[in-house]
C-alpha cells in the first residue's frame, strides 16, 4: 500500500508531466521546417543572453575594481596618508591649475554653457515663449542649488575628507535630477565632472600648501642647529687660539732663557692645540659630520618609543638638554651616541631601515620610533662601522620613576 507521502509524490509528478505535455502540445501543428525555425531563433536568443551576460560581469567587474581602489584610498585616508589626485610641484602649480578650472566653471555657467541641461518646447498656458521662461528660471533655481553645495564644500574642505565631499556632491546632482525629473533638467555630466575635478585639486593645494609649511619649519629648524653649532665652533676655536698663543709665548720665553725641557713641553702643546684647532676647522667646514644620538622619555611617550636624530654641535648632551626642555614633562634619557663624518647618511639610513615602525608615517621628518634600544643597536652593527661612544640598554628615567612613586 502507498502512504500518503508517496501520493503526494506521485501527484507533484503527475502535475510536472501535465506542465510539460501543455508546453509541447504547442508544436503539435508545427511541420518540420517550423520547429527548425523555432529551433534556430531560440539558439540566437541564447547567443544575445549569452552576450548581454558577458557585458554585465564585464561591467560588475569594473564596478568591484572601482569599489576596491575607493576603499583602499579610504582606508589610506583614515590613518593619514593622502593620495593626490594630481602630481604637480608646489602649491602655486596648484592654484594655477585652480585658475584655469574656475575660467572653465565661470564659461558653463553663462546662458547656453552647457552647466545644466532641460527639455525644449513646453508651454505655459498655450505660450512657447512663456513656457521658455519658466524652464530658464527653473534651470537657474536648480543650477544655483548645486553650485551653493559645490561651494559650502570647497569652504569646509579638509585633504582626508575629499572623497566624502565628492559623495556629498554626487548626492546633490542625484536630487537635482529628482526634482527636476518633470522637466527634465539635469546637470551636465560633463560640468559636474569639472566641480568634482575643482574639489580634488583643491584638496590637493591644501595638502601641498601644509607639506610646503611643513618643509619651511624644517629648514628653519635645521638652519638654527647649524647656527648655534657654527657658534660652538667659533667660541671653541677662540679658546684655543688664546691657549695657542698662550703656549707660544711660553715656548719663546723658554727658548730665550735656554729651558730646553720647558720649550720641547710647549712645543708639544702647540702641537696638540693646532691639531684640536685642525679638527674643529675640518668639522666647520663638513656640515654632514656630527652626531647620530638615540634617545627616549618614558614619562612623555611611553615604554619602547626612541627618537633617532642628529646634531652638529661639539657638545651633543646640549642639543639632548634642549629637547628635553621642549614642552615635554620629563628629561630625556640616552640609550646611543654614534659619531660619524657622514652623519646625515647615518641618520637617514637607519630611519630607512626603522621605517615599518614610524609612529608618524604621514611626516617623515618626525622622528620617533616604536623600537627597542637593542634593535637600534644591531641596525647600527649592521649599516655602519662608526663606533658608538656610548650604549645604555635601559633608560633611567629617574625624574619619572621617582615622580611615580
Amino acid at each position: 500500500m502507498f502512504n500518503k507521502r508517496k501520493i503526494e509524490d506521485l501527484n507533484a509528478k503527475i502535475i510536472e508531466l501535465e506542465s510539460i505535455n501543455l508546453a509541447l502540445s504547442k508544436y503539435g501543428g508545427m511541420d518540420a521546417v517550423q520547429i527548425e525555425k523555432r529551433i534556430e531563433d531560440l539558439n540566437q536568443k541564447s547567443i544575445e543572453l549569452d552576450a548581454e551576460l558577458l557585458q554585465v560581469e564585464k561591467k560588475l567587474f569594473e564596478e568591484k575594481q572601482a569599489l576596491i581602489e575607493t576603499q583602499e584610498i579610504a582606508m589610506l585616508q583614515e590613518v593619514g596618508i593622502y593620495q593626490y589626485s594630481s602630481i604637480l610641484e608646489s602649491a602655486v602649480a596648484y592654484a594655477d591649475k585652480i585658475k584655469t578650472i574656475q575660467i572653465q566653471i565661470r564659461e558653463a555657467n553663462k546662458i547656453g554653457g552647457g552647466a545644466i541641461n532641460s527639455a525644449q518646447g513646453w508651454t505655459v498656458n498655450g505660450s512657447a515663449s512663456e513656457g521658455a521662461k519658466m524652464f530658464k528660471e527653473f534651470s537657474k533655481l536648480m543650477l544655483r542649488a548645486y553650485n551653493g553645495e559645490v561651494d559650502d564644500a570647497l569652504r569646509t574642505l579638509k585633504p582626508f575628507k575629499v572623497q566624502s565631499a565628492i559623495d556629498r556632491l554626487n548626492k546633490v546632482e542625484q536630487s537635482i535630477e529628482k526634482l527636476g525629473k518633470t522637466m527634465s533638467i539635469t546637470i551636465n555630466d560633463s560640468y559636474h565632472q569639472i566641480r568634482i575635478d575643482e574639489i580634488k585639486l583643491n584638496a590637493d593645494f591644501l595638502e601641498k600648501k601644509e607639506e610646503e609649511k611643513e618643509k619651511q619649519r624644517e629648514e628653519k629648524l635645521r638652519l638654527k642647529e647649524e647656527e648655534k653649532a657654527q657658534r660652538q665652533f667659533e667660541v671653541e676655536k677662540a679658546k684655543l687660539e688664546k691657549e695657542l698663543s698662550h703656549h707660544r709665548a711660553v715656548a719663546q720665553k723658554a727658548e730665550e732663557t735656554g729651558n730646553t725641557t720647558a720649550a720641547a713641553e710647549a712645543k708639544l702643546k702647540i702641537a696638540e692645540v693646532e691639531n684640536s684647532m685642525s679638527g674643529i676647522e675640518e668639522r666647520a667646514a663638513n656640515i654632514r659630520t656630527g652626531y647620530v644620538y638615540v634617545i627616549s622619555n618614558i614619562g612623555s611617550f611611553g615604554e619602547e618609543v626612541l627618537k633617532v636624530g642628529l646634531t652638529r654641535r661639539l657638545d651633543p648632551e646640549e642639543r639632548i638638554q634642549e629637547l628635553s626642555d621642549a614642552s615635554v614633562p620629563f628629561k630625556f634619557d640616552i640609550h646611543a651616541m654614534i659619531f660619524s663624518s657622514d652623519a646625515v647618511t647615518l641618520e637617514k639610513r637607519l630611519h630607512q631601515e626603522l621605517a615599518m615602525v614610524r609612529i608618524n608615517k604621514v611626516n617623515a621628518r618626525k622622528e620617533f620610533f616604536k623600537a627597542t634600544p637593542a634593535l637600534v643597536k644591531e641596525i647600527l652593527m649592521k649599516v655602519s662601522s662608526d663606533q658608538m661612544l656610548v650604549y645604555q640598554e635601559s633608560a633611567e628615567a629617574s625624574e619619572w620613576r621617582i615622580s611615580n612613586k
